[in-house]
């Protein structure tokens, strides 16, 4: 059993750098995520505000139109100035000319203030090309850094790989099922040592036939409040002291427990 033990310390060594580097791995398209939704963003504001900007040159092209038609109405008012020959006649043919004149001077307002939106607008899409221009570059730049990095943790994968194939045939697979699993759950570490009759991976204190059963190393031992895989390791009874002192013992152990059922122990 000790030889499988070192076999399994050397296995945990092993799992938690890759777990670590599977968890690197998930969090690297992030970034590049992030600024592909910008610049999506950034081009739908784009075609919104090109879709406005169309919009607004058409409003203005037929509001021309009517100043236009306002225009030769009032002249042809004007016009007939000459041909009055009465006080009504003048009259009625002047509040025709102020009306005319009226309704050209507001066709002539709006136009003044669709043409401030369409320059605005302008200058609006002339700045979001210009920023997708600098997004476009980003992504390009994050996309061949996440590729890079990415090609660099999978090479670092590879070997934990091969690393790990070199131990789990010596393993038994039920053994090493519950192992991977407590890796996980256990921030890397599966299997700890006993110093006197603590676990040394909760610091909680173990009933004493439970640590004799762990002394003599017959079969595998899972601690009943972390779960993790236990042996027993001698020290000095000073190291002991320290090891399970008050302030050491971990907050809320029993909290954390692990269901052993999920082991199937």
């Amino acid at each position: 059993m000790q030889e499988v033990f070192i076999k399994l310390q050397a296995l945990q060594t092993i799992l938690s750098k890759k777990y670590d580097v599977q968890d690197e791995v998930k969090e690297i398209p992030k970034t590049l995520s992030t600024k592909i939704e910008l610049l999506n963003r950034g081009k739908k504001n784009y075609l919104e505000k090109n879709e406005k900007l169309e919009l607004i040159k058409n409003d203005i092209k037929s509001i021309r139109i009517r100043l236009d038609d306002a225009e030769r109405e009032r002249e042809n008012y004007e016009k007939q100035m000459d041909l009055i020959t009465t006080q009504r006649e003048y009259e009625a043919l002047d509040k025709e000319i102020k009306d005319a004149t009226e309704k050209e001077q507001q066709l002539r307002k709006t136009i003044l203030h669709k043409e401030n939106i369409q320059e605005e607008l302008v200058s609006q899409i002339e700045d979001q090309e210009d920023l997708m221009t600098l997004q476009e570059e980003e992504v390009k730049v994050e996309q061949e850094k996440m590729e890079t990095i990415l090609s660099e943790k999978n090479k670092e994968l590879d070997i934990l790989k091969e690393q790990e194939d070199e131990i789990v045939p010596d393993i038994d697979g039920d053994v090493l099922f519950k192992f991977e699993r407590i890796i996980k759950n256990k921030s890397g570490v599966g299997i700890v040592p006993i110093h006197d009759t603590v676990c040394t991976g909760c610091h909680m204190t173990l009933p004493a036939q439970f640590v004799n059963d762990v002394r003599k190393g017959k079969d595998f031992m899972f601690c009943p409040y972390c779960s993790r895989i236990l042996y027993f390791e001698d020290i000095e009874e000073e190291v002991i002291g320290s090891a399970v002192g008050a302030d050491d013992i971990e907050e809320g152990a029993l909290a954390d427990l692990v269901d052993l059922d999920d082991f199937d122990l």
